[in-house]
């Protein structure tokens, strides 16, 4: 399902619902919001004694919050500079004679990878520590290395007990902040385990089979897959974009509704006497973070002050019910189900779990684990056993009797969303124990609020279905045939209360509104006559007209659209076939299939667009994998040494075609079979695999053209041979590479490149690995990196984004000046008429296309150019590319802001 406020979201709004419009400061919001208020006072989930604090709590900023991401390795190393370097220099200032707080770890985070910070924004505007502080996290998370995100939101991926080689499900993913919790836990202990089996296979002590610890015994790699999901195609693009830092061969990432998540079939099992079996995946860990009314989130959601409900948590319960219902069919007996919400409402909470448990057999197929004694030093409330129902109009419900006595008295006027399930189980599961369920509430540690349960299952499970006699009453229709009857016969009097309660019943749904006026505007565009027009035998449709013939007959009324045109609405469109246009998913331009002249004479004319699926998500191109023997494979395994240990038939494409044109894709095995099992069998799987090989353009005809992508890198390297290796140990030399773009190698420019000067001197062109090794000096490197090199004819280059490399300089170095493009910097020299021409020397400045001067008489320098302006530059825009969103139209990311 779609998500979130906070991270949740209901009807494709943030949490609490919140409409358009001009966003408010936040201080200028009342935080006041009587029917809320009283919901949670009247129901006694707060202790009198603490209820004060509570709302007080609850009224506050939230402070900020970040994690450190990616190979536990790494992320040490980037904490230990912020440690090193930032702390001491915030802790020594003072504001108004106190020393300021600096930002402080939270204590049930393990290896201490995630720390809040409380500083006002007064202070932080005030000194300089902190703008270089704020520098310094927002270089790290532009690059991936800091996850902004509020500390309630890492408490379930600690809960699931997750370990290399489990296959994970994400239901409810985006943006992906808990997706890459769960990534960074599967791949655990990887990079240690791929070098000790590399190790190994070098000792000549390996035998065929492959090694490693469990869950990594592929050769140290994890065998593990997390399978990520969201409703929503743009979202789950920004949800790819929240996790390009962790580059996982072991994520598919899918776009479907969670209440209904399809079955995964796997290749069937194969036995000698019976025919071959279908088998479907099972999860081993389920993670149901679900879309909610967020009003845990009021502290960053301003909109949950306004716009609370009681009809907010009563129209998502039943979604809620279904999601979780659905991962307790797909998990394993043994594994574990995370659900959790950003509400305090036990409405979506307790009632949701009690009513999946029920659905599902009872407490003898799935168990509610105590985690009371897991995460040390989290504060948290037990769940609840009792709780009250209010519906639309405020009034408060002990038990579903009372609410079915109320409706056979009195009919159903706001009670309508009402279901038994939302109340405290009953009879055989009374004593349910729905304490084991976790609360986490704002002033218990400066915190949003939050709700946890951890379930097992116990055995295989049937689900029963829903019961919609316990939701819409018996008659409800017949009941209002009898009113309008009566209205019939005796005038407009009494009002239709039958009608307005069966409106009741039926819960608003802004996306279904969204979509369906979307594609009316969409299709009015195309100047369409509306549909009622169509039916009217007295209007004269002529074959083809101008658009100006056709606004003429469409209704007046109009509306701007997202590109600021304006559509016209009408009545129900007439729709025409768009032609269908296959995008290549490697290519930025898509071909248009043709259409014939005699179509083309009686259409009208449309714009060519990609054909679109439902939902309005474009084609994807399908998975292709490779044969290992394949003609442009063999080339690069042989140029790059690469040992036939390392699996050869999990490398893919992304056209129809099959054929590796610009881009080659690594997945793991267990994601391989996925993809080849179920194609064409209607999943929409969105994203999958890492990009390992890059096709550039080079000179001459004997150089692999197939650069590695840093992406893939990390897999790859420990079983390439020494032919393209080049070893780094010395610091300076690493921050010229960093700081220098294209620097010259001949001509004794390899002198000016210290260590490796004589090594990429010799070097054949083409792509290399640079290996970088720590130092066991204070002053030299402290961490072990891998990074592709490509030496040109004349020069070098590091293939890294711009914001990587700034984010290492000012990580490795304190240095944020601009980066040097050194190709640029020579071509100014020698184009300069006067000393007085300035130098261009920044790599992020727009340069038109690069041509060679009358002024430049010398061939070689002529050839340097050339080279390293349309063809170095070239690629280098190419890395700094991204393919997957940031952004979903104009809806942001609501994580709390770093600083």
């Amino acid at each position: 399902m779609g998500k979130r406020g906070g991270k949740k979201f209901s009807g494709g709004r943030r949490g609490g619902g919140g409409g358009s419009g001009q966003r408010q400061n936040w201080e200028d919001i009342p935080k006041h919001n009587e029917k809320f208020e009283r919901f949670y006072d009247e129901q006694g989930i707060i202790p009198a004694e603490e209820r004060e604090v509570f709302w007080e709590a609850l009224r506050r900023d939230l402070p900020n919050s970040f994690r450190f991401t990616g190979s536990r390795g790494h992320a040490l190393a980037v904490q230990q500079k912020m440690k090193d370097h930032y702390i001491p220099e915030i802790t020594s200032i003072k504001y108004e004679g106190e020393f300021v707080e600096p930002p402080r770890p939270v204590v049930w985070y393990p290896d201490q990878l995630a720390w809040s910070m409380t500083t006002p924004k007064n202070v932080v505007r005030r000194f300089k520590p902190f703008a270089s502080f704020q520098k310094f996290l927002v270089a790290e998370t532009d690059v991936g290395n800091i996850s902004r995100q509020e500390v309630v939101s890492m408490i379930p991926p600690l809960l699931m007990d997750l370990k290399p080689g489990m296959t994970v499900l994400d239901m409810c993913a985006a943006p992906g902040s808990k997706s890459a919790q769960l990534m960074e836990m599967i791949h655990a202990g990887e990079e240690e385990a791929m070098q000790q089996v590399a190790d190994t296979v070098k000792s000549g002590t390996a035998g065929p089979e492959p090694l490693g610890p469990e869950g990594l015994n592929d050769d140290g790699r994890t065998t593990g897959l997390l399978i990520a999901n969201d409703s929503d195609y743009k979202r789950a693009h920004m949800l790819i974009h929240q996790m390009k830092r962790l580059n996982s061969p072991n994520l598919i990432v899918t776009n479907h509704d969670a209440t209904m998540y399809p079955s995964i079939k796997l290749p069937p099992l194969s036995t000698e006497d019976k025919p071959q079996k279908n088998q479907y995946l099972k999860f081993d860990r389920i993670l149901a973070d679900v879309p909610c009314s967020g009003d845990g989130t009021a502290r960053k959601n301003s909109n949950v002050w306004k716009d609370w409900t009681p009809g907010n948590g009563l129209g998502l319960h039943a979604t809620q019910v279904r999601i979780l219902v659905r991962a307790l069919q797909m998990l394993k007996v043994g594994g574990r189900v995370v659900y959790s919400t950003c509400s305090l409402n036990p409405i979506e909470n307790e009632a949701v779990v009690s009513s999946a448990i029920t659905r599902c057999g009872g407490t003898a197929n799935v168990r509610i684990v105590d985690c009371s004694n897991e995460l040390k030093g989290l504060k948290r409330a037990p769940g609840l056993q009792t709780w009250k129902v209010m519906d639309r109009e405020g009034r408060m419900w002990n038990t579903w009797e009372e609410v079915d006595g109320q409706r056979q008295q009195e009919g159903i006027n706001g009670l309508g969303r009402l279901a038994e399930g939302m109340f405290p189980p009953t009879e055989e599961n009374a004593d349910m124990p729905l304490d084991r369920c976790m609360r986490v509430y704002p002033h218990m540690q400066d915190t949003g609020g939050f709700f946890i349960t951890v379930l097992e299952k116990l055995s295989e499970i049937r689900a029963k279905p829903e019961d919609s006699s316990k939701v819409i009453p018996k008659a409800s229709v017949a009941a209002l045939a009898e009113e309008l009857d009566f209205r019939k016969k005796n005038g407009n009097e009494p009002p239709l209360k039958k009608l307005e309660a069966l409106d009741d019943l039926v819960a608003p749904n802004p996306e279904a509104e969204k979509e369906a006026s979307k594609n009316a505007s969409v299709a009015e565009t195309s100047n369409q006559l509306p549909y009622s027009a169509s039916l009217d035998s007295s209007v004269q449709v002529p074959a083809k007209r101008t658009a100006d013939e056709q606004d003429a007959e469409l209704p007046a009324k109009k509306t701007k659209l997202e590109n600021g045109t304006e559509a016209v609405i009408g009545d129900r469109p007439v729709r025409q076939p768009v032609p269908s246009v296959a995008v290549e998913a490697e290519s930025a331009e898509a071909t248009p299939t043709p259409i014939s002249a005699d179509a083309a004479s009686s259409a009208p004319a449309l714009p060519e667009r990609p054909q679109k699926r439902k939902g309005g998500q474009p084609h994807e191109e399908p998975y292709k994998y490779l044969d290992p023997a394949h003609e442009e494979l063999e080339p690069i395994f042989k140029f790059y040494q690469t040992s036939d240990r390392f699996p050869q038939d999990r490398f893919m494409v992304r056209n129809a075609q099959g054929q590796p044109s610009k881009t080659i894709y690594y997945t793991s095995a267990l994601a391989r079979d996925i993809l080849t099992q179920n194609e064409g069998q209607g999943i929409k799987f969105v994203h999958c695999g890492v990009k390992m090989f890059v096709k550039q353009d080079a000179q001459g005809q004997d150089i692999c053209r197939w650069r590695i992508q840093t992406d893939g890198l990390r897999y790859l390297e420990p079983w390439l041979g020494p032919e393209r290796s080049i070893n780094l140990h010395n610091k300076e030399t690493l921050h010229k590479l960093l700081k220098e773009m294209f620097p010259k190698v001949d001509n004794g420019g390899w002198k000016e490149l210290g260590e490796i000067g004589q090594r990429v001197k010799d070097i054949p062109m083409g792509c290399s690995v640079l290996r970088i090794h720590p130092s066991e000096s204070a002053e030299g490197l402290n961490e072990r990196m891998v990074l592709p090199l490509w030496r040109s004819l004349h020069s070098l280059n590091l293939m890294l984004p711009k914001e990587e490399r700034k984010a290492m300089l000012l990580r490795l170095y304190n240095d944020d000046s601009p980066v040097i493009n050194m190709t640029q910097k020579r071509a100014a020299i020698i184009d300069a008429p006067t000393p007085e021409t300035p130098l261009e020397t920044e790599m992020e400045t727009e340069a038109p296309t690069p041509t060679i001067p009358a002024t430049v008489t010398d061939p070689e320098e002529a050839a340097l150019r050339h080279e390293n302006e349309v063809l170095g530059q070239a690629e280098q825009e190419q890395v700094d590319s991204r393919e997957t969103w940031s952004k979903a139209n104009d809806e942001e990311d609501r994580f709390n802001t770093t600083v």
